[in-house]
C-alpha cells in the first residue's frame, strides 16, 4: 500500500453472544453444513469462549443469552437482531429450524430494558444481512432476507438503507461477504472489506462508488470466512486462516487478531455470526 498509514482508534463495543452448548449440524440450510460429518459441541464451546474472552480482553462488554436445547444455531446471535441508537429490530428466519430463536432474543431485549423494539413482518435475518456503517445500513438480499425487509428496517430504525444483491450461495448472508472495519466518524467515511464476486455486477459498482478505499478480499479470504470478521476500529478478529486479509489490514494500520473458528464454520458461521452488536 502506498502513502501514510492512517492511525486506527478502537472503540469500546457491547456485544450479545450465546454459548453453543447445544451445537450440532443435524440439518443443512446453507452450503457449509453437512450432517454426515462429525461435529463436537465441546470444541465449538471452546472456540466460542476464546472469541468471547478475546472481546473482553480488548475492552469490550459481552452479555450472554441462555442457549436453548433444540436450537443448535442459536450461537449465531448476529441473526437475531439489529440495534442502532437503542432501537431494536428483531428477526424472522427463513428456515423453520431457526424460527423459534427470534422469540428468545425478543424476550432478552425486553427483559434488559429495550422498549423500542419492532418485530419484522418480512423475512429478516438481522445482522446476518445488515451492516451498520455509522451513517447508513448496508442490507443484503438474495438468499435469506426478503428485499422488502430493507424498507421495514429503514422505518423501524430510522436510518437510510442501501440494498446489495448477493449472488453466490456460499455467501448467503451479507456478513459472509462484507464487514465494516471503521465506522463513519463524520470527518472520515466508513471503511469496509468485501469480496466482490459474492455480489451482483450492479452491487459491485455501488460498493466501488461508496467505498473507493475498501479492502478488496480474495477468494481465499472469503472461503475461510475472513469476511465474517469483527472490527472495533483498530483490532480486527479474523479466522486464523485469513492471513492474506490480515496482512492487507495490517498494512492499513489495523491489528489482526486471529482465532480458530473451524468447528463453528461447519455450521456456516464465524466470528461475526456469533456476535450481535448492541449500539445504544
Amino acid at each position: 500500500m502506498q502513502g501514510e498509514v492512517v492511525p486506527r482508534v478502537p472503540t469500546p463495543r457491547r456485544y450479545l453472544m450465546c454459548s453453543p452448548r447445544y451445537f450440532a449440524v443435524d440439518y443443512a440450510i446453507n452450503p457449509w453444513m453437512d450432517p454426515t460429518k462429525p461435529v463436537s459441541a465441546d470444541a465449538a464451546v471452546a472456540q466460542w469462549a476464546a472469541l468471547r474472552d478475546t472481546y473482553r480482553r480488548l475492552g469490550h462488554t459481552v452479555d450472554e443469552i441462555e442457549p436453548q436445547p433444540g436450537l443448535p444455531d442459536m450461537v449465531f446471535a448476529a441473526n437475531s437482531g439489529t440495534v442502532v441508537d437503542g432501537r431494536v429490530l428483531g428477526s424472522r428466519f427463513r428456515a423453520p429450524q431457526r424460527a423459534a430463536e427470534a422469540e428468545h432474543f425478543r424476550r432478552w431485549f425486553l427483559e434488559h430494558g429495550y422498549r423500542d423494539l419492532t418485530m419484522p413482518e418480512k423475512i429478516n435475518e438481522a445482522e446476518g444481512d445488515f451492516a451498520w456503517t455509522g451513517r447508513l445500513l448496508l442490507a443484503g438480499t438474495g438468499f435469506r432476507t426478503d428485499p422488502a425487509a430493507h424498507a421495514e428496517a429503514q422505518e423501524a430504525l430510522g436510518v437510510p438503507v442501501v440494498s446489495l444483491q448477493l449472488v453466490d450461495p456460499r455467501y448467503y448472508h451479507l456478513d459472509t461477504a462484507l464487514f465494516v472495519l471503521a465506522e463513519d466518524s463524520g470527518s472520515a467515511g466508513a471503511n469496509v472489506a468485501y469480496y466482490p464476486d459474492a455480489f451482483s455486477a450492479g452491487s459491485q459498482r455501488v460498493l466501488r462508488r461508496m467505498f473507493p478505499d475498501a479492502v478488496v478480499a480474495t477468494a481465499a479470504d472469503a472461503e475461510c470466512f475472513g469476511l465474517n470478521g469483527v472490527s472495533d476500529g483498530r483490532n480486527v478478529v479474523l479466522p486464523v486462516e485469513a492471513t492474506g486479509l490480515g496482512t492487507e489490514l495490517a498494512e492499513r494500520g489495523y491489528e489482526p487478531v486471529y482465532l480458530d473458528i473451524s468447528e463453528l464454520r461447519k455450521a456456516g458461521g464465524g466470528p461475526k455470526c456469533c456476535t450481535l452488536e448492541i449500539r445504544k
